[in-house]
């Protein structure tokens, strides 16, 4: 069984070249397959500099086309049995790529999900390996102190011979914050505690995540209208053809080059098509489970979701209703009279 890593790039040179280290440094090696999207950066000699220390596939957009249609452009050029896809700004642990493949020997049918923790050092950098900075960030690098500098920098040499130092520095969840730890903590644990869990697929994610190629190519790929939650509607798909959600404890870092992260109650353009392609009630309450882990939360505290299995919960009191704001109403209704119930006794 051999492994295709397909990764998705887009103006992120000189994270990609670390990330492309990571993978040349992996104990068992993949086929690595980049798309980049349409880069105007130097993409293009980051990819010839690395040819000669992976296998690697590089697949060229003029244009970009998206996240969506880029992982499916190169899962087509794939070569592996199983596709694990990566996101440009990600590295990968030493035994990322072996520990996917276990899980796949194990059992087939699987979607794999792996530990996906984030480096928030890296935020202020346009190149994390030098510290040059980001544009508007000048000031802010220019008063770091060399010690400083140095434990925020992550270079190839770690990445090849201390990848531990790495790994010290980094925090569980894609992105910084409360309500993106808390999220990865209630997906992890479902995945490794709760199998039988029918709404595992919401814990999917858009990087450090793998399947068959075949299941991948059968499926039709990502949504290509979906740019945010792209891999939620995919994992959803998956199960109803009969795959099951599974967890690893392969690890990546997502090298932080923003401030806050694509919160998917802010950007609201995925929810329509979703619900659209799957008129579910789980669907629909997906943002009032990430609503109710935000710092903000307004909700009620009996309207809250605080884990997969009462995602599931609150679905099943819902089925059979036809509308998106029918099931938030009805889920609101549900929780007031059981916390007025439940007040009562």
């Amino acid at each position: 069984m051999h492994a295709s890593v397909i990764i998705r790039s887009k103006d992120e040179a000189d994270r990609l070249r670390l990330t492309l280290t990571s993978l040349a440094c992996q104990s068992e090696r993949p086929e690595v397959v980049v798309v980049n999207d349409g880069s105007s950066d130097h993409t293009r000699a980051v990819l010839a500099e690395m040819r000669g220390e992976l296998d690697l596939v590089a697949v060229h957009h003029e244009r970009p086309a998206g996240r969506s249609a880029a992982a499916n452009a190169g899962a087509a050029q794939a070569r592996g049995d199983i596709v694990i896809f990566l996101d440009g700004d990600t590295l990968a642990a030493p035994d990322m790529v072996a520990r996917h493949l276990d899980q796949h020997r194990r059992a087939d049918g699987l979607v794999v999900r792996g530990e996906t923790w984030h480096l928030r050092c890296t935020r202020l950098f346009l190149d994390p390996e030098t510290g040059s900075p980001k544009p508007g960030e000048e000031t802010r690098v220019a008063r770091m102190s060399a010690g400083e500098l140095a434990r925020s920098t992550v270079t190839r040499q770690q990445i090849r011979e201390a990848f531990d130092t790495i790994d010290s520095r980094a925090q569980a969840g894609i992105y910084p914050g409360f309500g993106p730890r808390k999220l990865y903590e209630l997906e992890m644990e479902a995945l490794t505690t709760q199998p039988g869990c029918g709404v595992l697929w919401a814990a999917a994610s858009g990087s450090n995540q793998s399947l068959a190629r075949g299941a991948f190519i059968g499926s039709g790929g990502f949504h290509p209208d979906i740019t945010i939650n792209e891999h939620r509607e995919l994992a959803l798909r998956l199960c109803q053809q009969g795959l099951r959600m599974a967890g690893c404890t392969g690890r990546t870092y997502h090298m932080i080059h923003r401030s806050g992260w694509r919160d998917p109650l802010l950007e609201r353009d995925w929810e329509d098509i979703f619900y659209r392609a799957h008129p579910l009630p789980e669907v629909e309450l997906l943002p009032i489970l990430w609503e109710s882990l935000s710092d903000t939360v307004t909700l009620p505290a009996p309207a809250r979701i605080m884990s997969l299995p009462a995602l599931e919960s609150a679905a099943a009191l819902c089925r059979g209703l036809a509308g998106r704001e029918a099931v938030r109403a009805a889920h609101l209704r549900a929780a007031q009279t059981a916390h007025t119930l439940m007040e009562a006794q």
